[in-house]
């Protein structure tokens, strides 16, 4: 079958069943019929094996141990641990291979390749087990092995008894409830945002940097329990604000942010443009309501916005074991912090560049108007930084 097809559901209607609710409930799943042929691999493992940027090939109806699903396995771009993922599977479900094969030993030494074969001797048969489970070694999205999976098992029998097949779930080694932590406070549409980009490449994007002004003073001012509060809460607000306009939230850097409004999720440049400026001005007014439960004036949170368009960033996802995170390269970005850091008083500059993409429909909708506007070189406003001068003299910005 071809990588980018979907597994379609095993004719068996009781595995059919069992397939279509791990797949629905977004499992790493994998569904094996009774003779221990490889009917079903559910879309998040296949995306996982495929590190996020494809669906892993499945070769339906081999043998789940036998050469053809090794040789599939070790295509795949997890396949450094194929071996050992199948070794561990073999030592883990032996009981239950072993049990259903008519020929016992002499048989499945014919079927499984040969990688695995000195794992058969061991083996005792034992189809009664209704479940079992088992550590595996697994390879993490930015391609690093070494990530413990665990595994389990359970045999699925039809209506009348009979035995349909084995069904296997996996998920990560931490606990239910060190993931659930994990994620909690995740939004689901931006984590699928950053498994776009799990693979970098150009990308043209709107560029958001906001920084909070006088944060120095406000730090000597508050307790630090209490400015680790406000970052929080500010921070959290940001993040809102990009996510519900369609951005990817880049790196918190102190008191600000970073985000980048992709052409490829917005659908279009001036989408992706409206939805900077729309992120911009849903922040601000969100900074009434921080201030307010931080018990501090307006006044006291003024943030500054640079807002800029990156028509040749390479915009990708930097996944570690201490974290995850989207971040972009290009002169562009390099421009939108210069651009920022000349928008004092609490001002929104955007470049012309990015205001320049922007629809009738969209401008108007932002009740702007591209074609009276007029802008001013970053060297000449009075607020122009030296580095602005030096980096990005000739961008034109103008306030919004």
């Amino acid at each position: 079958m071809e990588g980018q097809e979907k597994c379609p559901l095993p004719d068996d209607p009781t595995l059919a069943a069992a397939a279509a609710a791990i797949n629905a409930s977004g499992q790493w799943g994998e569904v094996i019929d009774s003779q221990w042929r490889w009917v079903y691999s559910t879309d998040a493992v296949r995306l996982s094996n495929g590190l996020g940027v494809e669906l892993a090939s499945v070769p339906l109806g081999a043998h789940y141990f036998g050469p053809e699903a090794v040789t599939a396995r070790s295509s795949w771009r997890t396949g450094k641990v194929a071996i050992g993922w199948l070794r561990a599977s073999l030592a883990g479900m032996g009981h239950w291979v072993l049990a259903d094969a008519p020929g016992g030993l002499e048989e499945l030494h014919k079927l499984i390749d040969p990688s695995l074969a000195d794992l058969l001797d061991g083996l005792s048969p034992d189809g009664q087990r209704a479940a079992c489970a088992f550590a595996v070694l697994g390879m993490s999205t930015a391609g690093d092995a070494g990530v413990e999976l665990l595994i389990t098992a359970f045999r699925v029998h039809d209506a009348a008894g009979r035995l349909a097949g084995t069904v296997t779930v996996g998920k990560p080694a931490a606990d239910m409830n060190v993931l659930g932590a994990m994620v909690a406070g995740a939004d689901a549409r931006h984590l699928a945002r950053m498994q776009q980009v799990a693979r970098a490449g150009r990308r043209p994007a709107a560029i958001l940097f906001a920084d909070l002004e006088a944060s120095s003073a406000l730090s000597r001012r508050l307790s630090t329990a209490s400015y680790f509060s406000l970052g929080r809460r500010m921070a959290r607000a940001a993040d809102r604000c990009v996510i519900d306009a369609g951005g990817l939230v880049g790196r918190h850097v102190g008191d600000g942010i970073v985000a980048f409004f992709l052409t490829e999720t917005a659908g279009s440049e001036s989408s992706a443009a409206r939805s900077c400026i729309q992120a911009a001005r849903a922040l601000r007014e969100a900074m009434v309501d921080v201030a307010a439960r931080s018990e501090l004036a307006p006044e006291d949170l003024t943030l500054r916005f640079g807002l800029h368009w990156g028509a040749t960033l390479y915009v990708g996802q930097i996944a570690t074991s201490g974290r995850t995170e989207v971040t972009a390269l290009g002169d562009e970005v390099n421009e939108g912090a210069r651009i920022e850091a000349c928008a004092t008083g609490g001002r929104a500059l955007a470049s012309k560049d990015l205001l320049e993409r922007l629809d009738p429909e969209d401008a108007a909708a932002l009740d702007l108007n591209p074609d009276r506007i007029t802008y001013m070189p970053l060297a000449e406003l009075p607020t122009a930084t030296e580095k602005a001068r030096r980096d990005a003299p000739a961008v034109s910005v103008c306030q919004v």
